[in-house]
């Protein structure tokens, strides 16, 4: 879900004057996060089969456990543990997946390819929406180490929004973004964030899972 990409020229197709951080309406939230949690509950209960078959590959495939926990950057700058299903060798130093490719270092496994071009291995994600760590729709969480992201962030008051599964950033580009790019779509959508928007970016995303865009 977090690895959704269309053309980047969509963004300045619906782009306009309204790219200023203004204050949140608290009945969009409030609606937001209603949906947030009907649907990942609803998503938990429907998926839990395919989950525990995801657990049982990715154990069988490599030794380690089968989710992957790591500490991502979330509101406000508070850190949480963000879960996936493991989709690399265990031990794999966090960083960045486009800081892997650059330096062309390969540690996925054979299920994590699946995973990671299908976008399942997300889904565990669907806990921290529940448990009000993140959202369906936001900026995705930066590492705490990406010291330039969470710095514009906080300038731009991205911060102040949960990270989410997808974002505007991945249905523009994803990894084929530079972080200020990244940053730039995550403002955008921070002062033009909506119902109507937020279905776009989920429609959009799970449109670019389908065709398998923008996955590394």
């Amino acid at each position: 879900m977090g690895r959704g990409t269309t053309n980047v020229t969509a963004m300045n197709a619906t782009s306009g004057p309204s790219e200023s951080a203004g204050e949140l309406d608290p009945w969009y939230q409030k609606v937001k996060r209603l949906i947030d949690l009907l649907v990942a509950v609803a998503g938990l209960l429907v998926l839990c089969p395919l989950m525990l078959v995801i657990a049982i590959i990715v154990r069988l495939d490599s030794p380690g456990p089968a989710l992957f926990q790591q500490v991502r950057v979330g509101r406000e700058g508070r850190t949480f543990r963000l879960l996936k299903f493991r989709t690399m060798r265990w031990g794999t130093r966090d960083m960045p997946t486009d800081q892997m490719v650059k330096q062309a270092i390969s540690p996925i496994t054979s299920s994590g390819k699946i995973l990671r071009r299908t976008s399942l291995d997300e889904l565990p994600q669907l806990i921290n929406v529940v448990k009000g760590e993140m959202s369906l729709v936001g900026p995705r969480p930066a590492l705490p180490s990406q010291d330039f992201v969470n710095a514009s962030r906080r300038e731009s008051s991205v911060e102040a929004l949960l990270p989410g599964i997808t974002g505007w950033a991945q249905v523009c580009g994803r990894d084929d973004l530079t972080d200020a790019e990244k940053v730039k779509h995550d403002a955008y959508y921070r002062a033009n964030q909506s119902l109507g928007l937020d279905i776009m970016i989920v429609t959009r995303t799970v449109a670019a899972v389908f065709s398998g865009r923008g996955t590394r």
